[in-house]
């Protein structure tokens, strides 16, 4: 079974967390969603999520994949938090994926992963980086490596579909899909 952490940082977008955890639970992976401090996690639309525990607590286990949701000032969160930075390197340092969504990829770009990438974010976010060294797209959703983007809290599904199919295959993505009655 995959293991994947999701951070939530306050000030995340609820739409972004909740759907990338509920579709990844659907698809039999194991979600640990970890707060940036103790307390339950204010979304920036007012929702209240509890994590299952911080970030400090699972600093130094093992994910398969480590993914970021979005939201403002929750992106800024995961930008400036030295744990979740160290993490994000370590990861990418042994090849595993990462994903990032709306605002998050600035986590990712500050952690020097996105030098040289082809990424995705919501409309203004990259572009408002000092970084020429990122190829940015308007795409819904990017893969370049080991580094999956995407636009926002309108890509979510998409997004969380696509994670779910690199680390489970097409068939459990497929199965997922299908439950949910898209077209």
């Amino acid at each position: 079974m995959s293991r994947v952490l999701v951070p939530l940082a306050q000030g995340c977008e609820e739409l972004e967390a909740i759907t990338i955890t509920d579709l990844m639970v659907r698809a039999g992976i194991d979600v640990v969603t970890a707060g940036l401090d103790d307390r339950p996690v204010l979304a920036s639309r007012g929702t209240s999520i509890l994590p299952h525990t911080t970030l400090a607590a699972v600093a130094d286990e093992v994910f398969d994949m480590i993914v970021l949701p979005g939201g403002l000032p929750g992106a800024d969160h995961l930008r400036d938090d030295a744990t979740l930075q160290a993490m994000l390197k370590r990861h990418a340092e042994q090849g595993k994926t990462l994903g990032a969504i709306c605002a998050a990829p600035k986590a990712l770009e500050k952690a020097g992963l996105l030098d040289g990438k082809t990424a995705t974010s919501f409309p203004g976010v990259l572009d408002a980086l000092d970084n020429a060294r990122i190829t940015i797209s308007n795409a819904a959703l990017e893969q370049d490596g080991n580094i999956v983007t995407s636009r926002g809290p309108g890509t979510a599904m998409d997004f969380a579909l696509r994670l779910i199919e690199l680390l489970e295959g097409s068939e459990t993505m497929h199965k997922v899909e299908q439950s949910l009655v898209r077209d």
